[in-house]
């Protein structure tokens, strides 16, 4: 027992030091960005998408469900042996070193598999943005945009009747929204598709979650319960995070240039409708008369999909979900991203500044 303490705590050691170079390589964005997430993480991270990728369903949410299945029983043979060690206190200690290897080795997996994106220079650097403090001219100047966009974007809609794409048809027209992108900013070229159906839609329903990606394997999930007219832009953000755009508003920012700039209306609809909300809102924290006046120029048609959604929402309203947001807000604060959830509004920060410097909401 002894011994096994004793290599215990050199590969604690170890993995320590490992974690702290790890911690110190974050802090220069400059070096993340020129030698991770613009050489070493596009490599990777394709690799998994070529192995992965085409198998149908979701190999990520399937490990998932084994780890839970080997914690639970792990949690049974403890508390079964905590009860029966004659050394408890031994054990104790064997089971803090055990936890915290652990931990440590998952914030080093973490990291060398996408986590380091967080701490990259990111879309703005690549695009030359200044992004700053915006007024409050600028945030109803950007609603009334927006509102033309989703505004025409839905006649069109109207026009033709298209339905909405689901299944592989999905994530198809993700992938070549991105393919599009790419001539215009090489940066977003993304290759090796690996987007796929959530095998936690329910779960999803209750926490409020619409989609995610599993950094250890490569996988962007969506979840395939949400409206149809939301699915478009959450595909195009899941894919943003697989090309290494860590932080949500920078997730956000990457699918709105891809969706809104694939000619294809239903992408469209969905990045301008996403981008509407956030906007509106946050004029309405800043002057709630002049946002309810923009609220009303919608046309009827895109205010049936907010009753929908507002709908959709109540219908799985429940106390645990509240709870998954503050948990996952820490995260993203312990990740470079101070304001939690609000980091996903923050996107129409960006698109202020891509306006100024471009001329255009985006499409």
């Amino acid at each position: 027992m002894q011994n096994l303490s004793r290599q215990s705590i050199i590969s604690i050691v170890i993995l320590s030091v490992i974690a702290c170079g790890i911690h110190l390589y974050a802090s220069l964005p400059e070096y993340v960005e020129t030698l991770y997430s613009s050489s070493v993480y596009p490599f990777f991270s394709s690799r998994l998408r070529i192995l992965l990728g085409s198998i149908p369903f979701s190999t990520g949410d399937v490990l998932y469900i084994l780890l839970l299945f080997v914690v639970s029983w792990k949690l049974v043979q403890w508390i079964k042996r905590l009860r029966e060690e004659k050394a408890r206190r031994m054990f104790l200690k064997m089971t803090g070193l055990n936890i915290l290897r652990f931990s440590l080795l998952l914030y080093i997996c973490f990291n060398l598999f996408w986590g380091l994106n967080y701490n990259r220079k990111g879309i703005h650097d690549q695009l030359g943005l200044e992004r700053g403090k915006y007024a409050v001219e600028d945030l109803l100047q950007i609603n009334h945009l927006l509102l033309d966009k989703v505004n025409e974007c839905k006649t069109a809609l109207l026009r033709h009747n298209p339905p909405y794409p689901s299944g592989q048809d999905l994530f198809t027209r993700a992938d070549q929204a991105f393919t599009q992108a790419a001539e215009t900013y090489p940066f977003l070229q993304y290759r090796h598709s690996s987007v796929k159906p959530s095998l936690f839609n329910f779960l999803g329903n209750y926490f409020g979650f619409s989609g995610y990606y599993n950094p250890f394997t490569g996988e962007a999930q969506v979840n395939t319960d949400i409206p149809g007219f939301l699915q478009p832009y959450v595909s195009c953000h899941e894919i943003s995070h697989q090309l290494g755009y860590a932080k949500e508003n920078e997730a956000n920012f990457a699918g709105y240039i891809a969706a809104t700039g694939s000619g294809d209306s239903l992408f469209m609809y969905s990045a301008y409708f996403e981008l509407f909300l956030y906007a509106n809102r946050n004029l309405y924290t800043t002057d709630s008369i002049a946002a309810k006046e923009v609220y009303t120029s919608l046309l009827p048609g895109v205010k049936a999909d907010i009753k929908t959604l507002k709908a959709y929402y109540k219908k799985y309203e429940n106390p645990v979900e509240p709870v998954f947001r503050w948990i996952y807000g820490k995260y993203l604060q312990a990740n470079d991203q101070p304001a939690g959830m609000v980091t996903y509004s923050e996107v129409v920060a960006d698109v202020i500044a891509w306006h100024k410097k471009y001329g255009k909401p985006g499409g």
